[in-house]
């Protein structure tokens, strides 16, 4: 028996055989070219891309046909990759200044491609280089001719194993013969993992050198929940495994009971539960978890691997599908959260010292005024189909709101002008995540519909914390004192003006944090799908008079070890009263 560690990237636990399928990169040689060959290799380049486009759009129409629309937006996402102008006047310059084979050439772009992503502090986005990975392989092997081994259709109960797997590949599984994926790179955050949790596939990612191994056939548990991979276990530990598999399950089974009940404590409060998303096939795993709708659209990845920024119908159409996806509930789309550490290609953008406190979110949005409004109409379009929210991100003061309301006001002017639909009365909100709009927040309140706390970045700025940097990881603590009287301010200036606060960050999807959120005040929270229906749990089994209690008691206290301390010894002190 062997055990593996690797990224728990999808719940569950199953036990299969496991099928090695070569997945790996493909070697590339480059090597040094005549100048008459240049157009030579300019050519071949350009032919693989079409080959490749070609390919993917077969794809598209096949799935289209068979799994219908609902996951296409993972090929279209690679299509829009492929369509990039900058990977081919990068390579095709690369081919003629370093004189170099067309393969040598696109390796070097994909390794450029590498290093902008790995600066990007962000995991969902720093992820997004896999998908640039995935399309930069296809044309490669299209180029040498070799093919992919294909993935298995007719075996039963059998586990995938390889060194990556694409969206495409997830897409092509035939999900009553497969029971799981292992893959040896690839992150929790990966658009694989997304659509595995989509699939409800468990999944381990990031399990270094498992293709490696002579283990092609032999049994395997993959847990899901842990993040383990057990090769030929022995019978104690099947059973183990067995039994935890069956009451996940059990407990999977419970929760989802309680899915189409309401959000509200055992005395008669209601809080709103809604997801985070960044991609539409997210939206039916929000609404089967129970989800009110969406608290917090990324549009980040439109903006992405693309030479020029998106037109004002391309975002219409994937707003538009993430609005069908979860209609009739509401959509919160944020305005793009983006620049500095997560550089658009499609910008002409300034290298900076400090990008964590640079020309980003709505400061970026702010400079570039045209692009800024092709966003707001798209988002105005969509709100003529359904209840939808604009959040504008990063907000420091009343000058970015105010013009941002502005711009948008012209928006909706130019609509009007040209007869399209809207909201006229859509609802505008700002994202709290900055000390500043902490201490302004009285203030701010009076100009927008509603808050919503990032609790993420509030905690990364309020204590002076890289929360990327492991060294520090220790002192990024959401309980600290300086945090929840952050909190605590916020939602009084909310209420105060008579609007909602609402919170999107990591908090809002750990069930330990509920109640303390609840017995602030806070109105909506939202989260991942996967967490929705555990604090559904813990909100109905809570009251309001209790949570006010627990959160007015953890301001006694000036260390977040001990308000953890305290708030695990009340929630304790309830499931003990429970069972008397």
């Amino acid at each position: 028996m062997r055990t593996f560690s690797g990224i728990a990237a999808s719940p569950g636990i199953a036990m299969g055989k496991l099928r090695i399928i070569d997945r790996r990169s493909i070697t590339v040689s480059e090597y040094p070219i005549q100048s008459e060959a240049v157009s030579h290799e300019t050519a071949r380049l350009a032919q693989a891309i079409e080959v490749t486009r070609v390919d993917l759009e077969l794809l598209k129409s096949r799935l289209a046909e068979t799994n219908g629309e609902d996951h296409l937006f993972f090929i279209e996402t690679h299509l829009m990759i492929l369509a990039d102008e900058r990977l081919v006047t990068e390579t095709t310059e690369t081919i003629r200044t370093g004189m170099i084979n067309a393969e040598g050439a696109l390796r070097r772009t994909l390794h450029r491609y590498r290093e902008t992503f790995a600066r990007i502090d962000d995991p969902y986005l720093r992820e997004r280089i896999s998908d640039v990975e995935t399309v930069i392989e296809r044309v490669l092997r299209s180029m040498s001719g070799e093919t992919l081994e294909p993935l298995p259709q007719h075996e039963n109960h059998i586990i995938i194993a390889a060194h990556d797997i694409s969206p495409a590949d997830m897409l092509q599984i035939n999900r009553n013969n497969v029971l799981a994926i292992i893959t040896e790179i690839g992150g929790r955050t990966s658009h694989t993992a997304i659509l595995a949790r989509a699939l409800e596939l468990p999944a381990v990612m990031g399990v270094e050198g498992i293709t490696d191994l002579l283990l092609d056939g032999v049994s395997v548990i993959v847990d899901g929940l842990s993040g383990s991979v057990i090769v030929e276990p022995d019978q104690e530990t099947f059973q183990l495994s067995l039994r935890r598999k069956q009451h996940y399950e059990y407990v999977e089974y419970e929760l989802l009971k309680t899915a189409p009940l309401p959000a509200v404590t055992l005395d008669g409060h209601t809080m709103s539960l809604r997801g985070n998303v960044e991609i539409p096939e997210e939206g039916a795993s929000v609404l089967a978890h129970g989800g009110s709708g969406v608290g917090l659209y990324r549009t980040e990845m439109l903006f992405m691997n693309r030479a020029s920024m998106p037109d004002e119908e391309e975002q219409l159409i994937t707003y538009r599908t993430m609005q069908q996806a979860i209609a009739p509930h509401p959509l919160t789309i944020r305005t793009l959260d983006a620049g500095g550490d997560k550089l658009l290609e499609g910008m002409d953008q300034a290298a900076e010292a400090n990008p964590a406190l640079g020309v980003r979110a709505i400061r970026l949005s702010l400079s570039m005024p045209d692009e800024f409004k092709k966003q707001l109409r798209a988002i105005l379009r969509v709100s003529a189909d359904g209840p939808v929210r604009i959040m504008f991100p990063m907000i420091s003061g009343l000058e970015e709101v105010r013009t941002a309301k502005k711009l948008l006001e012209e928006a909706k002017l130019e609509l009007n002008a040209s007869g399209i639909r809207f909201d006229s009365a859509i609802q505008v909100g700002v994202m709290i995540e900055i000390p500043a709009a902490v201490t302004l927040a009285d203030l701010l309140a009076r100009e927008v519909d509603f808050f919503s706390v990032g609790t993420n970045d509030l905690i990364q700025y309020t204590l002076a914390i890289d929360r990327s940097n492991e060294q520090l990881s220790h002192l990024y603590q959401p309980l600290h004192p300086a945090v929840l009287r952050s909190l605590r301010r916020i939602v009084q200036a909310a209420h105060g003006a008579g609007i909602p606060a609402c919170l999107c960050g990591e908090m809002a999807g750990d069930s330990l944090y509920l109640p303390i959120l609840l017995g602030l005040g806070f109105d909506e929270l939202s989260m991942g799908a996967g967490s929705i229906l555990r604090v559904k749990q813990i909100l109905r089994r809570c009251s309001m008079e209790r949570a006010v209690r627990i959160a007015e008691g953890c301001f006694a206290f000036s260390t977040a070890s001990e308000v953890e301390m305290y708030l695990k010894s009340q929630i304790t002190l309830d499931v003990t009263e429970s069972i008397d």
